[in-house]
């Protein structure tokens, strides 16, 4: 391991990362010398996102579909990863979506689809992510929040529940994780630049960037061993 790669021979599982946060995070910790296990719902996207990788940045990947909100994908996805990259030193939890309108006109559907996929795909992975995490007395696990975990606004009733309840299980992990060497952390954004969703009125050069998150989780995984840092709030220096 040397200080231009400090990530060296660990692997880091991401999900959603096809496009987006997801994609900048994966180039980011491939720069860092990490090997990658990549997985989003959309496997010829990510097929063709992902394919540059490993001759890029020289390191190894796997990639493939898994739809996290589905019984037994996220167990699958973690067991190959384990089974053909060795182990998981870093799991970063980034699928998301959003469905925006008042609460009270939404419909259950949308309710389900938000918390199956902000909420419960990031229990899932983490569940099937930990034991091993624990078995080797490390691992760092970043669920991708938001700062609508943190406010409330119009038309954000489910989403912001659903970041809101991210970060009271992200919390509640650390406590219970930390004993085994095994961190957890949020990085909570604001608006991000992404074909996530539209952002009206905002002007994109003024927006967080997709880079600049990806810069946030490679601060986290390369801590010292000895602390971490358990949320970050990350905002544009420019507001309109």
């Amino acid at each position: 391991m040397t200080s231009q790669r400090p990530l060296a021979g660990q692997v880091a599982l991401i999900t959603g990362a096809s496009r987006g946060i997801g994609l900048a995070i994966a180039h980011r910790l491939a720069a860092l010398g990490g090997d990658l296990s990549l997985c989003a719902r959309d496997g010829e996207r990510l097929d063709a996102a992902a394919r540059e990788l490993p001759a890029k940045y020289g390191v190894r990947a796997i990639w493939g579909t898994c739809d996290v909100t589905q019984p037994g994908q996220p167990e699958a996805w973690v067991r190959r990863t384990i089974e053909s990259l060795g182990h998981i030193a870093i799991l970063v939890n980034n699928a998301g979506i959003g469905v925006f309108g008042p609460a009270h006109l939404a419909s259950e559907a949308d309710w389900d689809r938000q918390f199956d996929t902000n909420l419960k795909a990031a229990w899932q992975m983490s569940r099937a992510a930990a034991p091993h995490m624990i078995e080797r007395r490390s691992g760092h696990i970043i669920n991708i929040s938001s700062l609508a975990g943190k406010n409330t606004f119009a038309g954000g009733g489910i989403y912001c529940a659903t970041k809101w309840a991210l970060q009271g299980l992200s919390g509640c992990m650390a406590e219970d994780l930390r004993g085994y060497g095994v961190r957890v952390s949020t990085v909570c954004p604001g608006s991000v630049n992404t074909e996530f969703t539209a952002h009206a009125g905002k002007a994109p050069e003024n927006m967080l960037q997709a880079e600049d998150v990806a810069h946030v989780v490679a601060m986290l995984v390369t801590q010292s061993a000895q602390s971490f840092a358990s949320e970050v709030h990350l905002r544009p220096t420019q507001k309109a």
